[in-house]
């Protein structure tokens, strides 16, 4: 497959379409994004060559027209000598050079028209990498996010936070204990101060660690 047909086939690529029915979008995009630097590699080269081969038919096609613009002057010359012969030798010299040189002037023409497709597809090329270089990068966003997800989730479920409700529990049913406790010494007996403060000073430890406890669950699950 030529160049010209290459490079049609990658700006004419639907790269959402593409993506959609491949099993691995990645792997398809970086594909994609390697075919279309090498296609636009090869594009900028070729330009370059026919650019420097019209320069190269255009200097021969100058002197040319110099040559024949001396062979002008010369039959106008003899003319003026009364050397028709000559005039007309001059002349048919003139016309031998442009037969020669015409080839040259219609390959300057093909190149020139050749060189702005290339310039125009090389544009849209730019275009279409550009458009699949957005696209990696929202891949990249999309799968960071999803990693994140995925480990705040796992954070959530991977039995930590079941330990630390169960411990939760464990201490609801200890602060209940030690409440039931008191209760019970307030039936039976006069309670000294020292008793009255035990008892609350346990019942704040607990009742502290109760709120810090519930404080890291909430921020767990807050963070999932």
């Amino acid at each position: 497959m030529g160049l010209i047909d290459r490079l049609g086939d990658v700006i004419n690529a639907n790269l959402a379409s593409l993506l959609d029915r491949s099993a691995d979008p990645e792997q398809t995009l970086n594909q994609a994004i390697r075919e279309m630097e090498d296609t636009l590699s090869e594009v900028r080269c070729g330009t370059v060559r026919m650019i420097a081969e019209k320069k190269e038919l255009a200097a021969n096609w100058r002197a040319a027209e110099f040559e024949m613009l001396e062979w002008e002057r010369k039959a106008e010359i003899a003319l003026a000598h009364n050397r028709e012969d000559l005039a007309r030798a001059a002349l048919a010299a003139k016309d031998e050079i442009r037969r020669a040189a015409a080839p040259a002037e219609a390959e300057i023409k093909a190149l020139e028209t050749a060189i702005a497709r290339m310039t125009e597809d090389a544009r849209a090329l730019e275009d279409k990498l550009a458009e699949a270089h957005a696209r990696r990068r929202s891949l990249a966003a999309r799968y960071r996010g999803a990693v994140d997800r995925l480990r705040a989730r796992t954070s959530l479920y991977d039995g930590r936070l079941d330990e630390a409700l169960a411990r939760s529990r464990e201490l609801e049913r200890e602060i209940d204990h030690v409440e039931a406790a008191g209760d019970a010494l307030s039936m039976g007996r006069p309670r000294s101060l020292k008793d009255e403060f035990a008892t609350l000073e346990a019942r704040g430890r607990v009742e502290d660690e109760l709120a810090a406890l519930k404080k890291r669950v909430a921020e767990r699950g807050s963070a999932a």
